[in-house]
C-alpha cells in the first residue's frame, strides 16, 4: 500500500492510492486527495478493497504521514506493519502507463484510470507466470470489445473506438516496461552473498530510522548482528538488542557480511539507539563499577555495541528498567559492596550511600 503523490488536479483528486495483492499482484488504483486523513484512507480500504477481497492477513506500508492517526495506527498494530517494497516499484509502472496516455495538460488521468488498472491487471507478470486477474479469480475478464456498424449513438461509437485505441496502447507500454526493468535488473543484479546460521554480519541502514538528526551523516551499516535461522535462500531472522525493536527478519539486500576492520582504533558501528516516550535508550551490556559522586550513586556502564571509550558513569536514576535492577542487585556484592556505616540524614530521611573503592 503505497501513495503516488503531487498530482495535477484531475476531477478534484491529486493522489493516487496504490494496493497490491503480494501473491497473485493484483493492483487497485485509486483516486483520492492530499488531504486524507487515517480515517479516510481506512474508508477508502474499506470501500474498494475490503468489499471485494475480505481482511488481508497482513498490511506492509512505508508509513507515511496518511497513516499517523490513532484509528489506523491501532488497526496497523492489529494486522503488523512492514516496510513496502512492491507497491513502489508498481508505482513506476503505473506513472510510466500515464505518462503516456494522458493528455497535454495532465489533468485527465482520474478518467484513464479504471482503463490502466484494468491493463495492468490484465498483463502476464514474470514472477507468477500469470496476470494477476487470473491467479485472483481463476478466469480472465472478457476483454474484446466489438464496434458494430449499425450503432445509431454516434458518441457510444467513439468512445468504444477510443476504450480499444487505449488498451492497445496500455498492453504496448507494458510490454516496453516489462522489458526495460528486466534490462535494468540484470544489469545491477549480482550474485547474493551465501549466508549460513550463527554468521556475524551487517545491516544497512537502508529503511531504517535512528534519532540522529541527519540521514547523510549518520551510520550506513550496524552491528555486527548473528544470523539465527534462515528462512528461505534470500531471508534470514537476525539477533537484534531488544532496544531496536524491530522486526528480526531482512531480506538479503539489507545485509552485508561482516568483517573485522584492518584499521588500528576502527569498530563497527553499534546498534543505533531508538526513543521512547522521546527519550534515547540505549541497551546495557555490563555494569561494572559504583561510586558516590557529588553526593549521589552511580554506576560505571558498558553500552552494548560500543566500545571501551564509550563507556560513562550513569546516575542509578537514570538506569530504571527492570532488567537492569536486577543486574545491579545482582552485583551489589561485587561490586563495591554497601557500607552500612555510611548514611545521611536529610529531612528526617535516611538514605543508604555505597562507599566508592575508587583510589585517589
Amino acid at each position: 500500500m503505497d501513495f503516488i503523490t503531487d498530482l495535477p488536479k484531475s476531477d478534484k483528486h491529486d493522489v493516487i492510492l496504490v494496493i497490491v495483492d503480494i501473491f497473485t499482484k493484483i493492483a487497485h488504483f485509486i483516486p483520492t486527495t492530499k488531504a486524507i486523513i487515517g480515517a479516510a484512507t481506512t474508508r477508502l480500504f474499506l470501500r474498494y478493497i475490503f468489499r471485494l477481497h475480505g481482511l488481508p492477513d497482513d498490511i506492509v506500508s512505508d508509513r507515511g504521514p496518511q497513516f499517523i492517526s490513532s484509528f489506523w495506527n491501532s488497526l496497523c498494530k492489529l494486522l503488523g506493519v512492514q516496510t513496502d517494497g512492491q507497491t513502489k516499484r508498481v508505482n513506476h509502472v503505473l506513472e510510466q502507463y500515464l505518462r503516456c496516455t494522458i493528455n497535454y495538460h495532465q489533468n485527465d488521468w482520474f478518467e484513464l484510470l479504471p482503463f490502466v488498472e484494468f491493463a495492468y491487471n490484465n498483463s502476464v507478470h514474470t514472477s507468477t507466470k500469470q496476470t494477476p486477474f487470473f491467479a485472483n479469480y481463476g478466469q480472465h475478464p472478457r476483454m474484446d470489445i466489438q464496434l458494430v456498424n449499425h450503432v445509431k449513438n454516434p458518441a457510444a461509437r467513439d468512445k468504444a473506438q477510443y476504450l480499444m485505441e487505449i488498451h492497445k496502447e496500455l498492453h504496448e507500454e507494458i510490454h516496453k516496461a516489462q522489458e526495460h526493468y528486466k534490462y535494468y535488473a540484470d544489469q545491477h543484479r549480482v550474485q547474493n552473498p551465501s549466508y549460513q546460521i550463527r554468521d556475524k554480519v551487517c545491516l544497512l541502514r537502508n529503511n531504517l530510522q535512528t534519532s540522529r538528526p541527519c540521514a547523510k551523516l549518520d551510520h550506513q551499516r550496524f552491528g555486527p548482528f548473528t544470523i539465527l535461522a534462515k528462512i528461505n535462500p534470500v531471508t534470514f531472522k537476525l539477533q537484534l538488542p531488544s532496544t531496536m525493536r524491530i522486526h528480526p527478519v531482512f531480506h538479503v539486500s539489507m545485509l552485508e557480511p561482516y568483517q573485522i576492520s584492518p584499521l588500528r582504533g576502527e569498530r563497527s558501528s553499534p546498534s543505533p539507539p531508538i526513543e521512547i516516550d522521546d527519550h534515547e535508550e540505549f541497551e546495557v551490556e555490563h555494569v561494572l563499577d559504583s561510586r558516590i559522586s557529588r553526593g549521589r550513586l552511580e554506576y560505571l556502564i558498558h553500552w552494548k555495541g560500543y566500545d571501551i571509550s564509550d563507556r560513562t558513569w550513569e546516575p542509578v536514576e537514570n538506569l530504571q528498567r527492570t532488567p537492569i535492577k536486577e543486574t545491579i542487585v545482582n552485583l551489589r556484592s561485587h561490586v563495591n559492596p554497601i557500607s552500612h556505616d555510611w548514611f545521611r540524614i536529610r529531612r528526617n530521611q535516611c538514605f543508604h550511600c555505597i562507599q566508592s573503592m575508587e583510589k585517589p
